[in-house]
């Protein structure tokens, strides 16, 4: 079925709402306001960490320094954080990703509060210059929202991403998420009318700019581009369903929302898309789109 108008979703907008009605389409739905305690989770998760972290120090001690380093992967990766977050929430995971071989490079975002369109091409500058600089197309790993800019950028610019991976990010509902997500929104949106600068305006979430932003993020992906989508039954923040997608590989795991930036389990996942997407990648002369 054809894509609807864009006059079709601005009559479907109630007057007033936070969020154009197309961010959120049949099938999918905001969790349920007591879905947030399963988030508590994070604390274990962030233990469970802690714990992996430390045992690999301790055994790092323990190993003679000749040899021990891991083999450096060429393919570099950008993470990009979640809403209302910054680059210092995805920490653990880079530090991880770099003890295992990888070249991690930090997003530039200090707080992911922005138009989501002025995000990607934020996000679309930053990777350009790091796969310059590498001779090599980037892997994203995206938590959340930052996973639907990596989404958006994947699909605008494939010569620049070898592999996306995309964590807790409801890239076919963006609107479904938690009631305590929308008031924030609605107060960023405010806040915006009232000439704060860079924050979310009205129409990034209701009128033309969100419209594109999502198409650009449910667009068609180029062929080799390595797409792995983690998702939870148990996130309490965004609807599990909206972070799956038939062009992606499917992972599901058993943490929270909040928990997938930081748990053990969801770092293996990412270390084995990683490989994925590596393989496909090759050293290209990158340039300026358009």
């Amino acid at each position: 079925m054809p894509p609807k108008p864009y006059r079709e979703y601005v009559t479907r907008t109630t007057p007033g709402a936070a969020l154009a009605s197309f961010l959120c389409p049949e099938g999918f739905a905001a969790p349920r306001v007591a879905a947030l305690a399963r988030e508590v989770r994070v604390v274990p998760e962030v233990g469970r960490a802690a714990v992996g972290s430390l045992a690999a120090v301790r055994g790092r001690r323990a190993t003679p320094y000749a040899g021990c380093a891991p083999p450096r992967v060429a393919t570099p990766v950008v993470l990009v954080p979640g809403f209302c977050a910054g680059d210092a929430s995805l920490a653990w995971m880079a530090r991880e990703l770099r003890a295992r071989g990888h070249r991690t490079h930090r997003s530039g975002i200090h707080a992911n509060i922005g138009c989501t369109r002025e995000g990607v091409d934020a996000l679309e500058r930053r990777v350009e210059a790091v796969a310059e600089r590498r001779g090599s197309p980037v892997q994203l790993v995206g938590h959340s929202l930052g996973g639907m800019l990596s989404r958006g950028l994947a699909g605008r610019r494939p010569d620049l991403v070898a592999g996306l991976v995309t964590l807790g990010s409801p890239v076919q509902a963006p609107g479904a998420h938690h009631a305590l997500l929308t008031l924030g929104v609605r107060t960023l949106t405010r806040l915006s009318s009232l000439g704060v600068p860079g924050l979310l305006a009205g129409d990034c979430v209701r009128g033309r700019c969100a419209r594109r932003a999502f198409e650009e993020q449910t667009a068609p992906l180029a062929p080799g581009v390595v797409w792995t989508a983690v998702t939870s039954r148990r996130d309490g923040v965004v609807d599990w369903r909206a972070c799956t997608h038939p062009s992606a590989v499917t992972v599901e795991v058993t943490t929270s929302h909040c928990g997938m930036a930081v748990d053990p389990r969801v770092l293996a996942v990412v270390l084995e898309a990683l490989r994925a997407g590596a393989a496909y990648a090759a050293p290209v002369a990158v340039g300026r789109a358009g």
